[in-house]
C-alpha cells in the first residue's frame, strides 16, 4: 500500500485564491469537494490555503499527506445508490497561526487571494473584547479576520481591487450578517479608522449561506477496507452524503466570479438566505422531530426503516408533503423537489440513523422546527395539522418513560427543569390537566399554547388514544382519515 503524497499521487499546481478557516471534516467534505469540481469543471483554477482557526487541530496530519485525501460519498441520488470515492488535491498547503504568524499574515500580501471560507463552529462567530490588533494572532476567529484584511488594506495602499469575498459555512442563521457586525466591532475596538471601514464596506463582501450535507466524518469502522480499495495509506478520508446544498445570499456578479452553478453543483445564489433556511428547517428537521416518538413508540428505531414502513411512512409523508409543505412561501416545485431529496437522504441505505438521536431536546426542538408550521397552517387553512398534533401528542407520550409495548426502555432527555415538569404532570394523573401544563409552559414556547384553538382537545385526543390503543394504532386511523 502506497504512501498518500506528491511523489505517489498527482497533485496540481494552481494559484492560491482561497483562505480557508477550518481543516475540519464538514469544510474538506463539502467546500473543498465543491472546489475540487469548480475546477475540473470550469476554469476556476484555484487552489486553497488552510488555516487552522485554534492552536490545536489537525493541520499536521493534513501536511503529513501534501494535503491530499479522499473524499467518500454514500447515499440515493434519485433512486440510485453512490458510494464513490474522489482524491482532493485542491489544498495547497495548511499553517497554524498560533506557531506561525508571519506566515498566515503574508497570506494577505498576495495579490491573487479572493476568498474567504470558514466553519469555525457556531461559537466562532463570536466578539472577544479582549483581543488586541498586536496580538500574535487575535484569539477569535473575527478578530483574525480583521488582522488580515487589515493588513491586506495597508499593504495595497487601500486598493479598491484588492478586497475579498468572504462566504461563513458557519451553522447559525444570517451567518455572514453575524460575521459582518463583529468585524464592525474590532474596527471600532481597534481604532482602525474610516479609511478601512469604507475600503471594507466597499471592496469586500460578507456573504450570508446556508449549508447542507450530513458528513459522518473519519469512517473508523471501514478504514482498513477503504485504503485497501483505494491503493492508498489514507489517514484523512472523509465520508459525506451524497446530497449536498450550498445557498449564498449573493448577487450574480459574485455567482460569475465563484462558478459553483457552471460545474453542475448545487449551489445557488439568491437575494435572500431566510426562505430555504426556512425550507430546511420545516421540510427535514421538522419532519425528523416528530417522525421519531412516533416511530420509536411503534416499535421503529431506524429513520430508514420508519420510511418505509407501511404506516409510519404514510403519516411522515403527511406531514411533509400536506401539512408543512403548505405552510412555506418558495414555488412549489422546488419544495417538492427538495422534500423528495429529504425522503433520499432519510432512506440512507449506508447510515443507520437512530430515531433516539433525534429525540435529545424534544420539546425545543418542536417550538423552532413544527410549532411556526403549525401556527401557519392553521391560519391558512382553518384547521390544524393533525399530523404535528399528532407528533406533539408523541412527544408528551414519550417524555413518560417508562417501556414500550415491547419491553425496550422509553428514556427522554432534556433540560433538568423539562424533565421535571414533565414527571410532575404525568404524576397528576389527569390527561387533561397534562396536556394543559405542558402547552401552558411558556419557559419553552414563550407563550401559552392552549390559546391556538381545538390544539388542547386534539393533544388530549391524540394522547388517550395512544394510551389505549397504542401508537401503531393510532397513526394508523390517522393516516386512513379517521
Amino acid at each position: 500500500m502506497k504512501q498518500l503524497n506528491i511523489n505517489t499521487a498527482v497533485k496540481t499546481k494552481r494559484p492560491e485564491r482561497i483562505i480557508q478557516f477550518g481543516e475540519g471534516n464538514f469544510l474538506r467534505a463539502f467546500v473543498d469537494w465543491i472546489i475540487s469540481n469548480m475546477n475540473e469543471k470550469t476554469d476556476f483554477n484555484s487552489s486553497v490555503v488552510v488555516v487552522q482557526p485554534i492552536e490545536k487541530g489537525m493541520i499536521d496530519a493534513l501536511n503529513s499527506q501534501d494535503c491530499l485525501y479522499h473524499v467518500n460519498l454514500q447515499g440515493l441520488d434519485n433512486g440510485k445508490t453512490v458510494n464513490s470515492y474522489r482524491m482532493i488535491d485542491v489544498i495547497s498547503r495548511a499553517l497554524n497561526p498560533y506557531h506561525d504568524f508571519k506566515a498566515f499574515m503574508s497570506l494577505a500580501e498576495q495579490p491573487e487571494m479572493r476568498f474567504v471560507i470558514s466553519n469555525t463552529t457556531e461559537a466562532g462567530i463570536a466578539f472577544d473584547s479582549s483581543c488586541k490588533l498586536d496580538d500574535a494572532p487575535a484569539s477569535s476567529y473575527p478578530g483574525k479576520l480583521t488582522q488580515l484584511l487589515y493588513h491586506r488594506f495597508k499593504f495595497f495602499n487601500g486598493d479598491p481591487t484588492k478586497g475579498l469575498i468572504i462566504f461563513p459555512c458557519e451553522l447559525i442563521f444570517l451567518n455572514g450578517h453575524k460575521l459582518k457586525d463583529t468585524i464592525y466591532q474590532y474596527i471600532e475596538l481597534w481604532n482602525l479608522g474610516n479609511d478601512f471601514k469604507e475600503w471594507f464596506e466597499k471592496s469586500c463582501g460578507v456573504y450570508a449561506t446556508l449549508v447542507d450535507r450530513i458528513v459522518p466524518g473519519f469512517p473508523k469502522k471501514d478504514i482498513d477496507k477503504i485504503k485497501e480499495e483505494l491503493g492508498y495509506d489514507d489517514n484523512m478520508v472523509v465520508r459525506g452524503e451524497a446530497f449536498h446544498l450550498w445557498v449564498i445570499e449573493a448577487p450574480q456578479s459574485v455567482a460569475e466570479e465563484f462558478p459553483a452553478d457552471k460545474a453542475g453543483l448545487n449551489v445557488l445564489f439568491v437575494p435572500s438566505e431566510e426562505p430555504y433556511h426556512e425550507r430546511k428547517v420545516t421540510l427535514l428537521n421538522g419532519p425528523h422531530t416528530v417522525l421519531s416518538p412516533v416511530a420509536y413508540l411503534s416499535g421503529v428505531d431506524i429513520v430508514r426503516d420508519a420510511c418505509q414502513h407501511e404506516v409510519i411512512g404514510k403519516y411522515i409523508h403527511r406531514v411533509m408533503f400536506d401539512e408543512l409543505m403548505e405552510t412555506l412561501n418558495l414555488p412549489m416545485d422546488e419544495l417538492k423537489q427538495f422534500a423528495e431529496n429529504v425522503l433520499e437522504r432519510f432512506n440512507n441505505p449506508f447510515v443507520d440513523h437512530q430515531v433516539t438521536s433525534i429525540m435529545l431536546n424534544s420539546f425545543p426542538k418542536y417550538a423552532t422546527r413544527d410549532l411556526p408550521g403549525l401556527k401557519v397552517y392553521l391560519q391558512r387553512k382553518s384547521c390544524l395539522p393533525e399530523g404535528l398534533v399528532l407528533g406533539l401528542a408523541a412527544i408528551i407520550v414519550y417524555y413518560k418513560g417508562g417501556k414500550r409495548q415491547d419491553g425496550t426502555d422509553i428514556i427522554p432527555n432534556d433540560a433538568p427543569e423539562i424533565m421535571q415538569l414533565l414527571t410532575d404532570l404525568w404524576s397528576k394523573g389527569s390527561v387533561e390537566e397534562l396536556v394543559k401544563g405542558v402547552l401552558g409552559a411558556v419557559s419553552i414556547w414563550n407563550e401559552d399554547l392552549n390559546n391556538i384553538p381545538g390544539l388542547h382537545n386534539r393533544v388530549v385526543y391524540y394522547i388517550n388514544n395512544i394510551m389505549e390503543h397504542g401508537m401503531l394504532e393510532t397513526v394508523k386511523g390517522l393516516v386512513a382519515g379517521n
